[in-house]
């Protein structure tokens, strides 16, 4: 476990922003080391010198995300997108089937099941979702922090309501992998996004499946879905992987070198750490808010924050150098380990000037 002082001589060594950046439930910081990985993979291929350690970073980046999401790597898939892994699950039901949603929840976690045009998409609000579970629920899907006003979702009450009544489970973890700690192997589907709260670029999503696959047919697969992918490039793929590799789309591979490189650093600090910091300067804000009259949606215990009515004064904020989100007319703030009491403080003299 991390010291306090490792844990912020660790984050000093990694970033350096240029503004006050409360902004990582849009995208996080990328860390120096990442950055460094990233240009040594360009220069790879600039110089024509082979690409064998990027492939290499593919394997290691689905390794570290298991270990976070306590799951075997056999289990974990890689893609584009969180939508296109929710299409994977779409595609798998019969028609007619129920899918329970939260209201305006993520756009990729819900989508792929309305464009079917045959399945039964309900939606309820977020608290609601355990006990909206019915007999011919087939799937439960939703998003673990709500990405517009960061409520936490109640995981294991809708695990617990999805088991009675035989749903299954999908849940996208986009908005608190990194801060908040996940058991992955609590539910038959979940994913996530690389460039959020695991600070990784942009390119890729992770899809975590059960060990029989959950009757998931691999319609996306390349030849990198093969069980021997250099001998699966030309005609049918013979024989797909034994594994959820299955299921992997044409890797990105600049976006493995950076990304291995910033699960590191994750796993070096610690979720439960990165968690208690994230939350304490959420809940520095919450408090300084009350201050100056003003009362956030309530998502207790989250990172994200967001302000009803002050949304408007994002482009104000952004040129103050202070990097937040108008959602819906919701100011949006969003912490992480980069992130200090001085930069809640500075955004709410702003706010109160």
């Amino acid at each position: 476990m991390e010291t306090t002082e490792t844990f912020e001589s660790l984050v000093r060594a990694e970033f350096t922003p240029k503004s006050t950046y409360l902004n990582t439930a849009s995208n996080g910081l990328l860390p120096a080391r990442t950055v460094t990985a990233l240009h040594e993979a360009a220069l790879l291929r600039a110089e024509g010198r082979p690409l064998t350690s990027l492939y290499e970073d593919v394997e290691a980046s689905r390794a570290a995300y298991a270990r976070l999401a306590g799951v075997p790597a056999t289990r974990v898939a890689v893609g584009a997108s969180v939508a296109a892994h929710s299409g994977v699950i779409a595609a798998s039901l019969p028609a007619g089937a129920e899918v329970l949603t939260a209201e305006d929840d993520f756009t990729s976690v819900l989508n792929p099941f309305h464009i079917r045009g045959d399945l039964k998409v309900r939606a309820v609000p977020l608290e609601r979702i355990p006990e909206s579970v019915r007999p011919g629920t087939a799937l439960v899907a939703v998003s673990s922090a709500q990405s517009a006003d960061g409520r936490v979702a109640d995981l294991p009450a809708l695990r617990e309501a999805a088991r009675a009544h035989g749903a299954r489970t999908y849940v996208d973890f986009s908005q608190s992998a990194g801060w908040l700690p996940m058991d992955a192997d609590d539910h038959d589907f979940s994913a996530a996004v690389s460039f959020k709260w695991l600070l990784g670029p942009h390119g890729t999503a992770f899809l975590v499946v059960p060990e029989d696959f959950g009757g998931l047919t691999p319609l996306l697969a390349g030849w990198v879905a093969g069980e021997e992918p250099w001998d699966s490039c030309y005609g049918p793929v013979a024989e797909l992987a034994h594994s959820a590799r299955r299921f992997d789309l044409t890797h990105a591979l600049f976006t493995f070198a950076g990304l291995r490189r910033s699960l590191d650093l994750v796993e070096e600090l610690g979720v439960a750490a990165v968690h208690d910091h994230d939350v304490a300067l959420a809940d520095r804000f919450r408090a300084g808010l009350a201050g100056l009259g003003h009362e956030p949606l309530p998502a207790p215990g989250s990172a994200i924050v967001s302000v009803p009515g002050l949304g408007r004064r994002q482009p104000e904020l952004s040129r103050a150098g202070i990097e937040v989100s108008d959602r819906a007319g919701n100011l949006r703030a969003a912490f992480h380990l980069y992130n200090t009491a001085a930069d809640v403080d500075r955004l709410l003299d702003v706010l109160g000037g």
